[in-house]
């Protein structure tokens, strides 16, 4: 009788790097493999080399961040340098404009990237986003008018390119994150890439900090933004493009680690079906290589054998299936759902930081220098006192608390929050306004902001979980495209020279507070993830062994593998 083929195994692994290929090579039944392999990835203890997966993740939204909500100096700057013969004002539609453009460019970049990482896999995706933001990036900070160009057009085309590749940087970060985490602290492994998001409009700040005090001596020539010409309007048109310019230099830091990653096993099992390359890739990953290389002979034998996986394949039938279940589709809706609603005021309220700076009395000053300088250190103050701690409260207690009770109390928390500010507006005074505006960012990101991102890379298949995830982080963007070009706007209407410049700001308020009150009820269709393998929360545990069959398994392994090897050198003599 011919011997069984033997499955190559692999050299390497100690005490810090386990060798889980050498592990299973001697399962025969490739679900069997599946299962057990995923169940190290869950039960593995936390280590460096989940560090290491969330700085590489983490640098993308640090710098999504900070070119998202640069935006807000940037339109001050260029309303200072090319509308210098009115008021030194970008004009309220090119101002909008300039700030929807990227929320245009990232709902087609969540869709398209999304989808294709479940087609192609997230390894040949995750980078490429990366580079388009580089590309749009340095694009942008070199633009120059001509005579037949205007500089509000040409940054918007920048800006919408740049979008596209933030916005497949949100599906793609969050499912790698997730589906290489530990089950215990996937959550605050996903929270702390999306923090990030906080470092980054922070460093966008300190930047143009850095700046305006460089170039403090141009700057207080002129004493209001109107007289600002000359050596004053060359120091803030090299301000606005160093500030834009900077985003790519973390973003070119990130480039390589993010080229060089290992394709993730749950993919490579139950999407790419290629069992083999799946062992070998968990075992690059935990080692910080970019990806395995298994024995090509066992490979094509153990693609052979994948056809006797239990986990549907992809199709566009099995996907209207799935979704066409309500167990399933109210999934969708809820994340979709809270994303969208969240968003429109997330995105209205933080993309025009200095409208709310200047309610707070903190957006004047005796010259171009004062002002610029106010500008950026209040935008500072309001990152560091709100935002920041809002991210690690979620991080500290996502996976404690869960993720559900969170958006919970944040969305009533803003609710709340917005219903005062909104109909107190007026009678307010600025101490109040900035306990008011420090409070909402506080809940935003301890709250829907930061649960919005971790749930749908939890909650749905390996097959579908990049689709549903970009799916919903679109539907998000279209809410901040309706926030900014819808409804924050509306702040400007009935101004006029014996008024303020924005009068219509306190109903702006009021119309958040509906959108949050309804973020509620979304909230109540998803599902709680915390502590629970991705296979449970997608619906396909009854493709998962349970945990005691996963530990007998994993203890008699030691055993077979010896027994397995004799019966086969027998049958070879």
């Amino acid at each position: 009788m011919a011997a069984a083929p033997v499955l190559a195994k692999t050299a390497g692994g100690n005490s810090a790097f386990h060798n889980f290929n050498n592990d299973f090579a001697h399962i025969r039944d490739p679900n069997e493999r599946r299962r057990l392999a995923l169940a190290e990835i869950d039960k593995a203890p936390f280590g460096w080399y989940h560090i290491r997966a969330c700085v590489v993740a983490g640098v993308g939204f640090f710098t999504d961040s900070y070119d998202i909500f640069a935006v807000s100096l940037l339109s001050t700057m260029v309303g200072i340098v090319y509308f210098n013969n009115k008021k030194g004002v970008t004009p309220p539609n090119s101002d909008t404009a300039i700030k929807v453009s990227t929320s245009a460019g990232t709902v087609i970049g969540q869709f398209g990237f999304g989808a294709l990482a479940d087609v192609v896999g997230r390894k040949r995706m995750y980078g490429l986003e990366l580079i388009v933001i580089i590309v749009a990036t340095l694009a942008q900070a070199l633009v120059g008018v001509g005579p037949s160009t205007e500089i509000v057009g040409l940054l918007i085309f920048w800006r919408v390119i740049m979008g596209i590749g933030i916005g497949g940087d949100y599906p793609l970060s969050s499912i790698i994150t997730s589906e290489f985490a530990t089950t215990k602290w996937r959550g605050a492994m996903m929270g702390a890439v999306f923090a990030m998001q906080g470092f980054g409009q922070l460093t966008g700040a300190l930047v143009a900090l850095v700046t305006v005090v460089g170039f403090k001596g141009s700057l207080s020539q002129a004493k209001t933004i109107a007289t600002c010409t000359g050596s004053c309007a060359l120091a803030v048109d090299k301000s606005w493009r160093i500030l834009i310019g900077f985003g790519a230099v973390p973003a070119c830091i990130a480039l390589y680690y993010r080229l060089t990653i290992p394709e993730t096993p749950r993919y490579t099992f139950d999407v790419a079906r290629d069992v083999e390359k799946a062992h070998d890739d968990v075992e690059a990953y935990m080692k910080g290589k970019s990806e395995g290389n298994p024995d090509e002979v066992a490979r094509a034998q153990a693609l052979q054998e994948a056809d006797q996986l239990t986990v549907p394949k992809a199709s566009f039938k099995d996907f209207i299936h799935h979704y066409g279940q309500w167990r399933n589709g109210k999934i969708l809706l809820g994340t979709a759902g809270s994303w969208f609603l969240l968003d429109v005021a997330f995105y209205g309220l933080n993309l025009n930081t200095t409208t709310v700076l200047g309610a707070i009395g903190y957006g004047g000053g005796s010259s171009v220098y004062h002002i610029l300088y106010n500008l950026a250190a209040g935008s500072c103050i309001l990152v560091c006192a709100g935002a920041i701690p809002g991210y690690w409260c979620s991080v500290a207690t996502v996976d404690t608390i869960g993720r559900k009770p969170v958006q919970m109390m944040g969305f009533i928390a803003l609710t709340i929050l917005f219903i005062v500010w909104g109909f107190d507006f007026n009678h307010l005074k600025p101490h109040g306004h900035l306990a008011i505006y420090v409070l909402v960012q506080f809940f935003f990101n301890f709250g829907p902001n930061s649960t919005t991102f971790i749930v749908p890379g939890e909650c749905f298949p390996t097959r579908y979980r990049s689709t549903s995830h970009g799916f919903s982080a679109g539907m998000g963007k279209i809410g901040s495209i309706i926030g900014q070009a819808g409804i924050a706007k509306l702040r400007t209407k009935g101004a006029t020279s014996k008024t303020s410049a924005n009068p219509y700001q306190n109903h702006v308020m009021q119309i958040y507070s509906l959108f949050m009150f309804l973020g509620i009820f979304t909230t109540l269709c998803i599902p709680e993830t915390k502590r629970k393998t991705l296979e449970e929360l997608s619906g396909d545990e009854q493709y998962t062994s349970s945990n005691e069959h996963i530990a007998e398994v994993a203890d008699n392994k030691s055993e077979e593998a010896p027994k397995e090897r004799v019966v086969q050198e027998s049958a070879a003599v």
